[in-house]
């Protein structure tokens, strides 16, 4: 929808590919829906959601097995975006490296882009 030709809004790493790869499981999920909404301490949070059916206006990415897709309204929030998965001692769970975040909350769950 708001892509530019040749290149993909979003990239992901191996790990994140494989983790998401897994839980797309036996075929039942189509993909994860990754999304932006209004919430948390910085004024914005991203989302993922698993997918059964891909709505025509999402842009899919594929990668390794893996399959994601951007929601329309979130498009332009995600370009350059890159998408993660690391295990910590303490935790383990999707990272978003994406040039467009002005700022994050201390907790890491929101962000803020600049005006627009």
């Amino acid at each position: 929808m708001f892509g530019i030709p040749g290149k993909q809004a979003l990239t992901m790493t191996d790990a994140a590919a494989k983790q998401i790869s897994a839980l797309m499981g036996d075929g039942e999920k189509k993909g994860l829906r990754i999304g932006i909404k209004k919430g948390g301490c910085a004024g914005m949070e991203y989302t993922m959601d698993y997918v059964e059916d891909v709505d025509p206006n999402d842009e899919v990415i594929e990668y390794n097995g893996a399959r994601v897709m951007i929601a329309p309204m979130a498009q332009m929030f995600l370009f350059g975006t890159e998408i993660d998965y690391k295990v910590s001692l303490l935790e383990a769970g999707f990272s978003f490296n994406n040039p467009n975040v002005t700022e994050a909350c201390g907790c890491g769950e929101s962000i803020k882009f600049a005006d627009m």
